[in-house]
């Protein structure tokens, strides 16, 4: 989307993305299961991806960036939780060691 705004003295444009969501219509907080369940369905259905979409498809009242964060940090099936092994530490010991703190 582009935006231009004159006044008799500049002209200015302003670039940017329309808005993803109605931020007036958006569920704030704690997702509830049934929320994440038809994450989960839709993700399996579909796959990644389409995220500013999705919402709607699914029928969340959550913005994209939302659901994308949801889906990313808590409902992956391949996502480990828990501690680290002994392996994993020792191995960010070594490349800590190796790299510091970049």
């Amino acid at each position: 989307m582009t935006l231009l705004v004159s006044s008799p003295t500049h002209v200015t444009i302003i670039m940017g993305r329309s808005p993803c969501c109605e931020k007036a219509h958006m569920n704030k907080g704690a997702w509830t299961k049934e929320e994440d369940q038809r994450l989960i369905d839709y993700i399996r259905n579909h796959g990644e991806g389409s995220w500013r979409s999705l919402p709607k498809s699914v029928g969340l009242l959550r913005c994209g960036k939302s659901c994308r964060l949801r889906w990313i940090n808590y409902l992956r099936p391949d996502l480990k939780r828990g501690n680290f092994t002994d392996g994993e530490e020792q191995i960010i010991v070594k490349l800590h060691s190796l790299f510091g703190n970049k």
